[in-house]
């Protein structure tokens, strides 16, 4: 089975529009037991899923215990991060327990990385702006 999901379109302050590879994911909350849809970047640079804070409300997580605090470095600088070793996520039918940090700021979009999930698929981003997934 192959998951396809094509590139999202934006305009560029830098170039006229560029492409994003995005998927959609579902992430799940333990203590509401539900499922959240989010459109994530398919980042292949990401060493593991990132999102922004404000995702730690919606998932009801604790921070303090369910959660450890790191630094990391960037473009922007460095910045905090609230690193969750397991939440369980999903994309189509594959399910996977992976680390989730959070940054502590709301201005980023979620991206979705290597570490546990990325590097468990065949994931190829194709020159007609579509990202396919499949099972290795």
């Amino acid at each position: 089975m192959v998951l396809t999901f094509p590139y999202e379109k934006k305009q560029s302050s830098i170039f006229k529009e560029v492409f994003r590879p995005m998927a959609q994911v579902f992430l799940y909350s333990e203590a509401k037991k539900i499922w959240y849809e989010v459109w994530m970047i398919v980042d292949s640079g990401a060493d593991y899923t990132l999102l922004p804070i404000n995702f730690v409300e919606r998932l009801k997580i604790n921070l303090k215990k369910e959660c450890q605090l790191f630094k990391t470095a960037g473009i922007g600088g460095e910045e905090k991060v609230y690193l969750k070793k397991d939440l369980n996520v999903k994309i189509g039918n594959w399910e996977r327990t992976v680390p989730v940090g959070f940054l502590d700021k709301d201005n980023i979009p979620p991206l979705l990385g290597r570490q546990g999930f990325l590097e468990t698929f065949e994931v190829l981003f194709s020159s007609n702006h579509t990202v396919n997934f499949s099972v290795k």
